[in-house]
């Protein structure tokens, strides 16, 4: 009987030179976090657009916070094709940083699908924006973001297997935001309409 491990790594694996066996390159995968509740489920906010050889995925919300929340689960919905038999069982924590959105954007998809590589073999269901940290001032520091998912390990027996994702781009990534409205409670993130469009290597 086929083990979750092995087949998560065969959906993003990648085949290492020599040793006969599939492995991920990307950056380690964050700890499982909190025992915090679940947010309610919202209506779905994406979708996957037909592209050369790739797919687009294409998220949005009403923040910059929910049009990412929408984005990593757009991007687990990709790698099953029923996201609703995923359960929030436990969470991980995410962070990424970047010098701008585009590069936020890839290496918070970046961790989320080395999530799914490697041990947990983590497919999320729900998310919840956490924060988003500016640098102030000429100091050198980037933008840096951090995301709560539930879900569960991936499980070949419940969780059809959709199609591999083996990598993101920044090919023809679009972050349109509309002109900012006003500060959410923190004060941290504008409100207005968010789209994201990211392609992914299939």
């Amino acid at each position: 009987m086929e083990t979750p491990q092995s087949s998560a790594n065969e959906i993003c694996g990648r085949e290492a030179e020599g040793k006969g066996r599939k492995e991920c390159s990307l950056s380690p995968p964050p700890l499982p976090s909190s025992n915090e509740c679940p947010p309610p489920l919202v209506p779905c906010q994406y979708e996957y657009l037909d592209h050369t050889a790739d797919v687009q995925l294409h998220a949005w919300g009403q923040s910059l916070g929910e049009a990412l929340e929408q984005l990593t689960i757009a991007l687990y919905g990709y790698m099953t094709i029923e996201i609703d038999r995923v359960e929030p069982i436990y969470t991980m924590d995410f962070s990424a940083s970047g010098h701008d959105l585009s590069a936020l954007v890839y290496n918070l998809l970046d961790n989320c699908l080395y999530s799914f590589c490697a041990e947990p073999f983590f497919i999320g269901r729900v998310a919840k924006f956490l924060n988003l940290k500016k640098p102030s001032g000429n100091t050198g520091e980037e933008l840096s973001v951090q995301i709560r998912i539930w879900g569960e390990s991936f499980d070949p027996q419940k969780h059809p297997q959709g199609t591999e994702i083996k990598a993101i781009t920044y090919s023809n990534m679009q972050i349109i935001r509309e002109e900012e409205k006003e500060e959410d409670e923190g004060g941290k993130v504008p409100i207005g309409r968010t789209d994201i469009f990211v392609i992914v290597d299939i």
